[in-house]
């Protein structure tokens, strides 16, 4: 068992022993969970470096995680069902996700119940530690000792390391890594081989910035020795810049997959004393969103979910607005944190099925690694319009040699939720993001969709616990008509007022880190940049809203027109560029006009709200309707149905109120 304990330091009553319905009341169990795996295990060996790494007397290699647990007081009460969430730089988000709390909530204080909804379902929670640079500050969740690559002689690995930085205001100097996480120091700051570029799309060529304009500097905040990227005349907002440096000593990122794995694995196995779900767990399941949306398909890709015991670890998993997308998460100096989709090592394959880049010629599928071993969970990837717009969500269902829709593996299922953005919205739709502030052209997209993750989680439930398939994949399709060009929509926009279209969406692009890439080394940095591959979006209809996908009714019943993009604020920089290039992709809404009169004054060709319902009471009945169909189709649970109307009844009034 590569778990070799549990260590559980604290055990408190959830939110003082509130009791969720019949399931009861809830424990929280907090402490760390030691592991000890065998690099040479055949279901180990895809970790890159493992075989690297300092072992203890008996020839394994141990490291350890932050833990969390929440489960039911009485574990009998629950639904069998383990949810491990893969948190977010540190942070806890499947509360968030479905059980609405407060997006805005700090890492100490994210464990509120919101709704209850998992609570009152019975899940039991898990939060494990995956991510070897995080910050040592409170609430934060992640591998806290974690062994260095080391070579022949016992000595820290050198090597290359891309550094990718976006800023929202002027400033002269850059810390070398995510916001606050660990950084990769430099070996020699006056390297003159590292190399700075600057491009204002991630799709062109970097250009070379001369050495002498930069530098590395030590950090002058009392306290720091930390070295930093310094320019004298600034780093301007907006612009994109690449940096390549020499660092040393590459920490064994991979463990991360083994950790979720162990987990997941051992409290569902073991008989142990020190497991308080002994006998309690039949299936477990993973969420991982964004960042961690692309760490479960690289976890899926690598086929890293039988354990050392030749068991199923994950019986299911959500994948969520990863797009096609996965990370530096098993690469040697990965950096897991980096918020940039556009330069990952080993984009393709990006389907469940096996696909042919005719680029290339190549032949793989994402699930054959699992299929080798007869291990495939039952997998959601679930992608948001953003994920679409920033040109690579509609590469996991494309064939990509006759641009047709692809194969479907009989253990996945594809969802689209139509016009939504990366993180779910809220009315009123905000004009400053929450967190940085940062503006886009529009206020950002107000649609929320954790309906429909509750929706999804329950049907993954089902579906693996009593057989009954979750319902068939909706997104945009080549086959039947509903899948379009991000070029040839985007103009479109134009139409309507005060919106500025996309001058040139983005695509993900071949790109060629080096002959080692497929070993989890990159020796190419940057990447020499290959052709482009396709970037498709769903059409949109009359409201200028998308056809294809799950459409909620605020897109079936609509008010307001919601996309997936926006485009930079001019005070940020580079407002030609889609916001998300470095995280924080998002949308906007744009009301529709409340009258007649307005919609002509304003030249608005969307017909206006006292044009499409005769009252609030019709507008009501409609999205009643709408809302009661998706749940006949399962892709909404009844119980969410009232809030819906009541966020309508909201919806309707702000916006037909006269000004």
């Amino acid at each position: 068992m590569a778990v070799a304990s549990l260590e559980i330091k604290r055990r408190t009553p959830f939110e003082g022993g509130v009791s969720f319905g019949d399931v009861g009341s809830y424990e929280l169990l907090e402490g760390t969970a030691h592991f000890s795996i065998d690099p040479l295990s055949d279901v180990n060996i895809p970790i890159t470096d493992v075989g690297l790494a300092p072992r203890d007397p008996d020839g394994n290699v141990q490291f350890s995680s932050d833990f969390t647990l929440l489960c039911p007081a009485d574990p009998k009460k629950g639904n069998g069902a383990l949810l491990l969430d893969v948190v977010n730089r540190g942070n806890k988000t499947i509360l968030k996700n479905f059980n609405s709390t407060d997006p805005n909530l700090q890492p100490l204080e994210s464990l509120q119940s919101g709704n209850g909804f998992l609570m009152r379902h019975g899940y039991t929670l898990v939060w494990c530690g995956w991510q070897p640079d995080l910050p040592d500050a409170p609430g934060l969740v992640g591998m806290r000792t974690t062994p260095e690559a080391l070579g022949p002689d016992g000595q820290s690995l050198e090597g290359n390391i891309l550094g990718w930085y976006q800023v929202d205001v002027p400033t002269n100097t850059l810390r070398l890594t995510h916001s606050d996480h660990s950084t990769h120091p430099p070996v020699d700051p006056e390297e003159p081989t590292a190399a700075l570029y600057v491009s204002d799309h991630p799709n062109d060529a970097p250009v070379l910035i001369d050495r002498s304009n930069w530098s590395f500097v030590r950090d002058s905040t009392p306290g720091s020795d930390e070295w930093l990227l310094a320019m004298s005349s600034g780093f301007q907002p907006g612009r994109i810049y690449q940096l390549v440096y020499k660092s040393v000593g590459s920490v064994i990122v991979g463990l991360g997959m083994a950790a979720v794995r162990d987990i997941a694995s051992y409290l569902k196995y073991s008989d142990l004393d020190d497991n308080p779900m002994a006998g309690a767990i039949s299936h477990a399941y993973a969420f991982g969103r964004s960042q961690c949306g692309r760490f479960l398909r690289q976890y899926v890709h690598l086929g890293l979910n039988e354990d050392e015991a030749g068991r199923m670890a994950l019986d299911g998993i959500i994948a969520h607005v990863a797009g096609a997308m996965r990370g530096e998460f098993n690469l040697r100096f990965g950096q897991p944190s980096k918020d940039i989709c556009f330069i990952c090592p080993e984009l393709f394959p990006f389907t469940d099925t096996p696909q042919i880049d005719p680029a290339t010629g190549e032949t793989a599928s994402m699930l054959a690694h699992m299929e080798e071993h007869g291990s495939v969970p039952k997998i959601m990837f679930i992608n948001t319009s953003s994920e679409y717009w920033r040109g690579d969500a509609a590469l996991i269902h494309t064939n990509l040699e006759n641009m047709s829709d692809a194969p479907e593996h009989e253990s996945v299922r594809r969802y689209h939720f139509a016009g939504t953005q990366h993180g779910s919205g809220e009315f009123p739709p905000l004009e400053r993001r929450a967190g940085d502030g940062v503006r886009g052209q529009l206020p950002f997209n107000a649609v929320d969709y954790n309906p429909l993750l509750r929706a999804a989680l329950s049907s993954l439930h089902r579906w693996v616990s009593t057989g009954e398939a979750s319902p068939p994949s909706e997104h945009p399709s080549l086959d039947a008509g509903t899948a379009v060009n991000t070029s040839d929509l985007a103009p479109r926009f134009a139409a309507l007022p005060g919106v500025k279209p996309i001058p040139r969406p983005t695509h993900a692009m071949r790109l060629d880190h080096g002959a080692e890439s497929d070993l989890g080394r990159t020796t190419t940095l940057p990447p020499d940049l290959g052709q482009g591959f396709p970037a498709l979006v769903s059409n949109v209809d009359a409201a200028y809203n998308e056809i294809a996908g799950i459409r909620l009714p605020d897109l079936q019943v609509p008010l307001a027109t919601y996309t997936g993009w926006n485009l930079r604020h001019p005070d940020n920089g580079n407002p030609d560029l889609i916001m998300g290039v470095s995280g924080g992709l998002s949308g906007w809404t744009l009301p529709f006009a409340a009258t007649q009169k307005d919609r002509e004054s304003s030249g608005d060709p969307r017909p206006s709200i006292e044009e499409r319902y005769a009252s609030k009471e019709e507008y009501l009945r409609l999205v009643q309707d709408a809302a009661l169909s998706l749940v006949e189709k399962r892709y909404l649970l009844e119980e969410d149905v009232p809030e819906i109307l009541d966020k309508a009844t909201d919806r309707y009034d702000s916006l037909t109120v006269l000004k």
